[in-house]
C-alpha cells in the first residue's frame, strides 16, 4: 500500500485494551454511535471511519477471525444504525454514516483447507454487506508459502480491490452443505450432556432459554446435564481448566449463542481456541457429539449461517462428531425467560427443540425436521422490521436520547 502512495496506519490489537462487547445495545440507545465501554475500541472505531480502506490480518480460526480480531469487530456495530432496511431481500441495519471504508481481509491457514476457506470467504462477504463496503476482497495464504509468493498474491489482490474486482464468491448453499452432519450418528445413548451458553447475558439470555429447554428434554430421557456460561469461564485459568475437564467428561456438547457481527461473540471464540489447544494433547477415547443453536436479531435465520459454519469447522478440527445445528431468526422477540413461560408463540420453537433432544438422547444427529421447524419466521418480516424500529425508539427515549439516535460521533 505504501508503494502505491497510501498513507497507512497499523494497529496491533493484542497491544490494545479492548473489553468484550456486552451485547446491551447501549451504543445504539444510550450513547448513540459510541460504545459505553471507554477503552481503545472507541479510538479504533473512529480511525475505521476516517479511513478509505480497512484491512483485517488474522489467522483463520475455524473459518472465522481470531478472538483477538473479533473482540474489535464486535465493537464496530457502534458505527451502524439500529434501524432496519432491506438489502437484497434480507433484513440488515441502516447506515449511520454517509460513507464507509472498503474492506480487505487477509487470512492465513496451516495448510490448504477448502472447507474452512469457504466459510472464511463467506463471513467476510457478510461483513462487507453489514458495514457497507463498496469494495471488498478476501485473500487466504498458507504458512508454508514463501514471502515472495505471498507478496505477489497480495499485490494482485490490491489490484483487484482497487479495480473493484471482488474475490471469488461463496454462496449460502455451499456453506449449508458444510453444515450437514457426516453419517446418521451412531454414538450410542449419551450419559452426560453439557450446555455451553455463549451470551454475556448468561441466565437471562435467549441462548440460555433455548438451550435450557433442549436440556430439560434431555434430562427426561435420563441424560445427566450440566451448564457452563462461557463469558464467565474464560475469565481465569482456573475456570477455563474446570470447563475443559467438564468437556472431557461429556458425551454431547451443545453450544447456544447469539449472533455477533455474522459470527460468534469474541469470548466464545476464545473458549473454542482453548478447547482446540487442549485437545491437541489428546481427547477421550470415545465419540463425543457437538452441535450448535444460533439465534440472531434479524427475522431471517440465514444470518446465522456463517457462525454455524464456524461451529461445524471447530467440531471437525477438534475431534468431535458434528451432530448438526439449529438456527433461529427473530431472537429479539423472546425475553430470555423459560420458553414455556412465553406462551403459545414459542410452541413451534419448543417442538423443534424437543425433536432435536429426542434424537440426541439416542446418539443421533439433529433431524432435518427440527431444523426446518425452528427456521420458520416468528412473525412476518415486515412486521418484525416495523416493531424493531418502534423498539429502538422506545429504548432511546428511556435514556433521553431519542433525538440523538442517528448521532455521528465519529464523523470525518
Amino acid at each position: 500500500l505504501q508503494e502505491r502512495g497510501w498513507n497507512t496506519e497499523e494497529i496491533i490489537l493484542r497491544d490494545r485494551k479492548i473489553g468484550a462487547c456486552a451485547g446491551d445495545f447501549f451504543c445504539w440507545v444510550r450513547s448513540p454511535g459510541m460504545c459505553m465501554l471507554d477503552d481503545d475500541n472507541r479510538d479504533i472505531s473512529r480511525q475505521v471511519m476516517s479511513g478509505d480502506l480497512l484491512v483485517y490480518l488474522t489467522p483463520v480460526t475455524f473459518g472465522g477471525y481470531s478472538s483477538v480480531l473479533k473482540s474489535m469487530v464486535d465493537h464496530l456495530i457502534q458505527n451502524i444504525s439500529p434501524y432496519f432496511q432491506s438489502v437484497n431481500g434480507e433484513t440488515h441495519h441502516k447506515q449511520r454514516y454517509k460513507t464507509y471504508p472498503d474492506l480487505m481481509t487477509v487470512g492465513w491457514t496451516d495448510g490448504p483447507d477448502p472447507r474452512t476457506e469457504a466459510i472464511f470467504r463467506y463471513l467476510t462477504t457478510r461483513n462487507s454487506i453489514n458495514f457497507f463496503s463498496r469494495k471488498h476482497y478476501c485473500g487466504v495464504l498458507t504458512k508454508d508459502q514463501a514471502d515472495a509468493e505471498a507478496g505477489t498474491m497480495i499485490r494482485r489482490w490490491l489490484d483487484d480491490i482497487e479495480n473493484g474486482k471482488p474475490s471469488p464468491p461463496v454462496t449460502v448453499t455451499e456453506i449449508d452443505k458444510l453444515l450437514m452432519p457426516a453419517g446418521n450418528g451412531d454414538a450410542g445413548a449419551p450419559q452426560r450432556a453439557l450446555l455451553l451458553v455463549g451470551s454475556p447475558r448468561t441466565q437471562k439470555s435467549v441462548s440460555h432459554a433455548l438451550g435450557q429447554h433442549l436440556f430439560q428434554r434431555l434430562a427426561t430421557q435420563g441424560v445427566q446435564t450440566d451448564t457452563v456460561f462461557l463469558h464467565t469461564a474464560v475469565r481465569s485459568p482456573e475456570t477455563m481448566a474446570a470447563l475443559l475437564k467438564t468437556i472431557d467428561a461429556a458425551d454431547v456438547i451443545t453450544l447456544a449463542f447469539p449472533l455477533y457481527v455474522d459470527s460468534l461473540p469474541a469470548p466464545v471464540i476464545t473458549a473454542l481456541e482453548n478447547i482446540r489447544d487442549h485437545r491437541r494433547n489428546g481427547f477421550p477415547d470415545r465419540q463425543q457429539m457437538f452441535c450448535a443453536i444460533g439465534n440472531c436479531g434479524f427475522p431471517e435465520p440465514v444470518h446465522n449461517t456463517s457462525a454455524l459454519g464456524i461451529c461445524a469447522a471447530f467440531s471437525r478440527q477438534t475431534g468431535f462428531a458434528w451432530a448438526g445445528s439449529l438456527s433461529l431468526g427473530g431472537g429479539g422477540m423472546l425475553s430470555g425467560r423459560p420458553l414455556a413461560e412465553e406462551g403459545g408463540r414459542t410452541a413451534r420453537i419448543r417442538t423443534a427443540l424437543e425433536l432435536a433432544a429426542d434424537a440426541l438422547s439416542r446418539g443421533m444427529n439433529i433431524p432435518p425436521e427440527a431444523q426446518a421447524l425452528l427456521s420458520k419466521p416468528v412473525i412476518p418480516t415486515w412486521a418484525y422490521r416495523l416493531m424493531g424500529g418502534f423498539g429502538w425508539k422506545s429504548m432511546a427515549k428511556k435514556y433521553g436520547v431519542r433525538k440523538e439516535l442517528d448521532g455521528k460521533p465519529y464523523s470525518k
